[in-house]
């Protein structure tokens, strides 16, 4: 038996490197990386493999985990129609390893299936085709120069109306790849940007995830289409700015990692827990989910700051009490606690003293006056809030009443505008089905969307971390929940905050515009500008996905032979040599290789050619392009 049969051999005896009698490759990466002890123990059961891939050094063995990578992710390793058809036609199989690369994760559309993740029936899942182009470093030549925008429109209560000038306050979204649309945005935006908010794809290992065909997307490439996107995004940042990410507790800990890299462990804000699912998930295998994280970061703690989150009404209804001061409510001034007690805190343990009649209260004994002690109602000593010297500078916010027929002191809490924001927020407002879904569904756009994000969460989040007049970034813009929360916000409290928005995928016509069209139709004196990346091999991308057939990809070959940037690796000849081999291919493998035969340095046009005539841009829009690229 060769070493390669051994090697396919002793694999399979591991239960979760296979799936209906066939190894996975990407599964068996992931868990070398990781050095998972199982898997290491495994190599190590069989002696040709463990002389293979095993050295001793200083009697203790070392795996060598690259060389043992470089061997499965070898063709002649699990050789498949798939990998023998893109051998024959010229794309290489080759890969380098995430963390000794710079490579690039172009595209992971399909947010929408994520927020599906609530399902109880297996056939309730999405079908979509899973598409992932990684780039490697010698691959990117043109991809992330700024790019052509087109399809301008200004949209406002009154409809939609032609652009003629783009504005310094424009409220923008912008329909194309988040990561091109994030290096477009670096001229005009770069230091200007307040807070960046995003609610990523959260990759999770649990019946939430509709990837079900996905045994790519690992943790490392996960963070890599992160790391892309936010290493460009910090770039906007004001000086101070605010970088906040929703996500679960699945990638909470890799991303977090990654996000003290970019930022520096010293900026980072503050890990905070909102209940976004009061009932929990019921396909939960242990605890029942109920909340996501959002992590919050800035690029210079010196100059950060947040704001007091705002009172709800129930909070504002407790400050029931008035004097001529202004309304408050009476908190206790006897400590509670197990740090509370005369022992742990002598100098907050002595009596205050107060008559009846006359309402006076002093710090010294005195003929007519009952002294107080802070004796707990489990006649337990306590001890005062505030020493002698701060009650003596607030007497006129000391409260005496009897409780129980006891003497009580009482301090006035009087009424503030917010509070500072704690690190868990729950609440009602916060459910993602009550105050999500249903505000979908009123405005009859709930086709796509299953848990959207809560409208008076985003206002909670956007209120604490930007100011009134800043620019709030979303580039992965969704149903468009954050360009309501800034538009309603603003009408409440007079702001002048800007959104910039950024979509990809085709909802974003159909449901993220239509809804920030409806909220505006609601609000005067607001609307906002709507544009698209001009489409150059992203056009047949986006016909490939949305093939029905192999007769129509095959249609959709013959287009790209005629009018697409094939890449250099593919040689059209060998594809129609071998046309037979392809047809016998799934589905899902013709039109991953169908997308990877287009050019990714030429999926829109560039802002450096938009006067070449063969892409055909229009007056308008290069009017419009150089007012948005010059006009800063």
């Amino acid at each position: 038996m060769t070493l390669l049969e051994e090697l396919k051999s002793l694999l399979k005896k591991d239960e979760r490197l296979v799936s209906e009698g066939n190894l996975l490759k990407n599964r068996i990466v992931e868990l070398a990386l990781k050095l998972d002890k199982d898997l290491i123990k495994l190599l190590l059961s069989n002696k040709k493999i463990k002389e293979y891939f095993f050295e001793e050094v200083d009697k203790t063995l070392v795996f060598d985990k690259e060389k043992f990578m470089k061997f499965v992710d070898n063709k002649e390793f699990l050789p498949d129609s798939y990998t023998a058809f893109k051998n024959k036609i010229g794309l290489t199989a080759d890969k380098t390893y995430i963390a000794k690369s710079e490579e690039v994760v172009l595209a992971w559309p399909y947010k929408d299936c994520i927020l599906e993740g609530g399902q109880e029936k297996e056939d309730e899942k999405r079908k979509e085709i899973f598409y992932n182009e990684i780039l490697a470093p010698d691959e990117i030549d043109r991809l992330l120069e700024p790019k052509v925008f087109t399809n301008f429109k200004r949209i406002d209560a009154n409809g939609e109306h032609k652009v003629t000038e783009i504005k310094p306050n424009d409220n923008l979204i912008i329909k194309g790849n988040n990561l091109l649309v994030l290096h477009s945005l670096e001229k005009r935006f770069a230091g200007r940007v307040k807070l960046i908010y995003i609610d990523p794809p959260y990759n999770p290992k649990s019946a939430a995830n509709t990837f079900t065909y996905n045994n790519n997307f690992n943790h490392s490439s996960w963070l890599t289409f992160m790391k892309n996107r936010i290493d460009i995004a910090k770039k906007l940042l004001t000086d101070g700015g605010i970088f906040c990410i929703s996500i679960d507790h699945n990638e909470l800990f890799y991303l977090g990692v990654m996000c003290d890299e970019i930022f520096g462990e010293d900026n980072r804000i503050g890990v905070i827990a909102v209940e976004t699912n009061p009932g929990g998930r019921s396909d939960s295998k242990f605890f029942a989910t109920s909340n996501e994280y959002f992590i919050v970061y800035t690029n210079n703690i010196e100059k950060a700051h947040i704001n007091d989150l705002k009172l709800s009404q129930e909070e504002i209804n407790e400050y029931n009490l008035q004097d001529d001061i202004s309304k408050y409510k009476l908190v206790p001034l006897r400590r509670t606690g197990s740090n509370s007690t005369p022992d742990k805190r002598p100098n907050l343990y002595f009596p205050i003293y107060y008559n009846p009649q006359t309402k006076e209260i002093i710090m010294e004994e005195k003929k007519g006056f009952v002294k107080i002690l802070p004796i707990g109602t489990d006649n337990v000593k306590r001890v005062w809030r505030w020493s002698k010297e701060t009650i003596i500078s607030n007497i006129k916010d000391i409260e005496i009443k009897k409780v129980n027929g006891n003497y009580s002191v009482f301090v006035k809490d009087r009424e503030k505008a917010g509070k500072k924001p704690k690190t868990m927020w729950y609440g009602s407002k916060y459910d993602a089905s009550s105050h999500g879904t249903k505000i979908l569904q009123r405005f009859n756009l709930d086709g796509t969307f299953s848990y959207p994000k809560s409208v008076d969460l985003m206002k909670d989040i956007i209120q604490v971390l930007c100011d009134k007049d800043g620019i709030i970034l979303d580039y992965h813009a969704g149903s468009g929940t954050t360009a309501q929360a800034v538009l309603e916000l603003n009408r409440e409290d007079m702001g002048n905050r800007q959104f910039i928005l950024c979509e990809q995928m085709d909802y974003i016509e159909t449901v993220t515009k239509e809804r920030v069209k409806k909220v505006v139709k609601n609000i005067n004196g607001v609307d906002f500008v709507y544009c698209e990346l001009k489409q150059l091999n992203e056009e047949f991308v986006q016909k490939i996905m949305k093939a029905n057939d192999s007769k129509e990809l095959l249609k959709i070959w013959e287009e790209m032979k005629q009018h697409a940037f094939l890449s250099y690796r593919v040689d059209p000849k060998l594809f129609d040599e071998n046309i037979e081999e392809f047809k016998k291919l799934s589905a899902e493998e013709q039109k991953k290789l169908l997308i990877e035969c287009l050019d990714a340095n030429n999926l829109y046009v560039n802002y450096s050619e938009i006067k070449d005539s063969q892409y055909k841009i229009s007056k308008e829009d290069i009017e419009l392009n150089n007012k948005f690229y010059r006009g800063l």
